[in-house]
């Protein structure tokens, strides 16, 4: 990577590589723990999904296709978008991706017969990975991208205070920059890509941890997708947390001590609101009420105010926090 090619690195939002991240963990037939209330929830509704064809095209193998992860431009993006492009895909790329991830391994039926409908398997596909991102992720997507914008600040803030080279080694262990060589150490692979001219799109991820993923699509510049700082707190609160929000509640009131609780993500006002139960205007009104009391602090996002609390806030949180809760967050 040239220095032009540095200041080209941007950031990007992929839900597609979310759908692909997730069908992974699920075809791999273990839940990770961070992500357990999540499978709890959606559990129920993938039986609305063709799950025996998207884990016959994601499975728990070494690879994961490259047009799943690529089609991300910036924070924008969206799901049909990349799905736009899944369904253009050439069916000949569509096979040939399919046997790279099964390598030496046979190719399920179902995936055979996808790539036996030629051009209609793309659009197949495309339709499969729909359906699922409808019952599995598009309810929570709002909380997910609060977690990535949340990841996003962090990274502006260490670019201007140790550069790009110390930004990306923040990414994961395993990313490095060395000069003009942007080195990500993996067991399996020793691929070499010369990044000249065209650039990098960095992609935080929920469901990507612990591994990042470098993949160069059919279309568009490589994707670096690594883990979203932040997940932990991301699928709700156990019993324990909820007592200690009552506690919280005593001391702030209870509807401004469930806007602290819900801040340790990012969050406008009507993102607070829907999430809350409470009127837009109403947790306005708490938010500046607790932004006069230095426990929120907010920045402007595109069109959108974001609020999250401070580090005081945050200290009083884990104050008001059962022992047994504070040691697990340690």
């Amino acid at each position: 990577m040239s220095v032009a090619d540095l200041g080209r690195t941007r950031f990007a939002y992929s839900p597609l590589a979310e759908v692909a991240e997730s069908l992974y963990m699920l075809a791999s037939g273990s839940v990770n723990p961070l992500h357990r209330r999540w499978f709890d929830s959606v559990r129920p509704g993938l039986d609305r999904v063709d799950l025996p064809l998207l884990t016959a095209v994601v499975p728990a193998r070494a690879l994961i296709a490259d047009f799943l992860l690529g089609g991300a431009v910036d924070p924008t993006t969206t799901i049909e978008q990349q799905l736009r492009l899944v369904a253009d895909l050439p069916p000949d790329y569509l096979a040939a991706e399919i046997e790279a991830v099964w390598q030496d391994e046979p190719v399920p039926a179902r995936a055979r017969d996808l790539v036996a409908r030629g051009a209609a398997g793309p659009r197949r596909l495309a339709e499969a990975l729909h359906r699922y991102w409808t019952v599995a992720l598009e309810p929570h997507w709002p909380a997910m991208r609060a977690v990535l914008d949340d990841d996003v600040a962090y990274r502006a803030t260490e670019l201007t205070k140790g550069g790009v080279g110390a930004m990306l080694a923040d990414l994961a262990p395993e990313v490095s920059l060395r000069g003009e060589v942007l080195r990500i150490d993996r067991k399996r692979s020793d691929q070499e890509e010369d990044l000249s001219g065209i650039g990098l799109l960095l992609v935080p991820s929920v469901f990507v941890w612990p591994n990042v993923v470098f993949a160069m699509g059919p279309a568009g510049p490589p994707t670096l997708t690594y883990p979203a700082r932040g997940v932990g707190n991301l699928w709700g609160r156990s019993g324990e947390e909820a007592r200690g929000e009552n506690a919280l509640g005593a001391l702030l009131g209870r509807s401004r001590a469930e806007i602290v609780v819900a801040l340790g993500l990012p969050q406008s006002t009507t993102e607070l609101a829907l999430a809350l139960g409470q009127s837009p205007s109403s947790v306005s009104q708490h938010l500046s009420v607790l932004r006069r009391c230095g426990l929120v602090t907010s920045w402007r996002s595109g069109r959108s105010v974001l609020y999250r609390r401070s580090d005081l806030a945050t200290s009083i949180v884990e104050a008001s926090a059962p022992a047994a809760a504070r040691t697990r967050t340690a």
